[in-house]
């Protein structure tokens, strides 16, 4: 098993970079939000987090590539840098701390590309997550402050506790009754979103959860993370990993049927 842990530390130093440029801008009352073409914003603060960590990559690992959401991918190899510089913009803008910085490290093998070191790491909440492949998943403020995550025992959909961002695509997918038919089934519902929902799973706070609509760099560092806690994540349709459209995380024994739910059709 590759070790992991310098890329580890490098993803610490880019969040702690991150936390300072994101925070200082965090409620600003001339913070400039601008609509990009999907009609979601994006503020300075993103693009100047973006631009910050993909600094620190060029001059640590000139021959990494990266993609982040709002530069789009540089470079080419087996190594590829992902980064979502915020995630929770929508938040970021309104004053709401739920927000994070996701970066993760993937590298190419037999079923393509697959994360091996994640950090999502949420400084107006003082929380941070991350896990690197076959070290296990941990939370707290830095490497030597940490504790082990492990997901939770929760054996049936009737005892578990769902998170979901929001109503918005299920509908448009077709899967509209099978989620709500699986939040009547849940003990608790609750839409935390973005990012949170799946450091909740791997902290076993929260049993399962999904999104209809995803992009890579929302998902990357959330499933190394999931995964390392003893989880299972994939896309709607069951492929384990972060590279469909959208994505569901759960403690692994609720997986199937949670899957089941989201897949109905009619």
């Amino acid at each position: 098993m590759p070790d992991y842990h310098d890329d580890l530390r490098l993803a610490h130093v880019l969040a702690d970079a991150a936390d300072a440029a994101t925070m200082d801008r965090f409620k600003a009352l001339d913070l400039k939000v601008e609509t990009k073409p999907d009609m979601t914003p994006v503020s300075e603060a993103d693009k100047a987090a973006e631009e910050l960590i993909r600094g620190h990559l060029h001059r640590a690992r000139p021959r990494d590539a990266i993609l982040g959401e709002e530069y789009g991918v540089e470079g080419t190899g087996p190594r590829r840098w992902v980064i979502d510089p915020i995630d929770g913009t929508k938040n970021y803008v309104r004053g709401v701390p739920v927000w994070a910085t996701l970066i993760s490290l993937m590298e190419a093998g037999e079923n393509g590309f697959q994360p091996v070191v994640g950090v999502v790491s949420a400084p107006a909440l003082n929380r941070r997550w991350w896990a690197a492949k076959g070290a296990g998943a941990y939370s707290g403020r830095s490497l030597t402050s940490a504790t082990r995550l492990h997901v939770s025992k929760v054996e049936t959909i009737a005892d578990s506790s769902f998170a979901f961002s929001s109503l918005n695509g299920w509908e448009e997918q077709g899967r509209l009754d099978g989620f709500l038919d699986l939040t009547r089934a849940c003990w608790r519902t609750r839409g935390y979103g973005d990012f949170w929902p799946y450091m909740m799973v791997a902290e076993g706070s929260v049993d399962i959860c999904a999104e209809p609509e995803l992009s890579l760099w929302d998902m990357a560092a959330n499933a190394i993370i999931v995964q390392e806690a003893g989880g299972r994540f994939t896309d709607l349709d069951g492929a384990d990993g972060p590279g469909g459209a959208n994505g569901a995380a759960s403690n692994g024994l609720l997986h199937d049927e949670l899957l089941g739910y989201l897949n109905q059709r009619y």
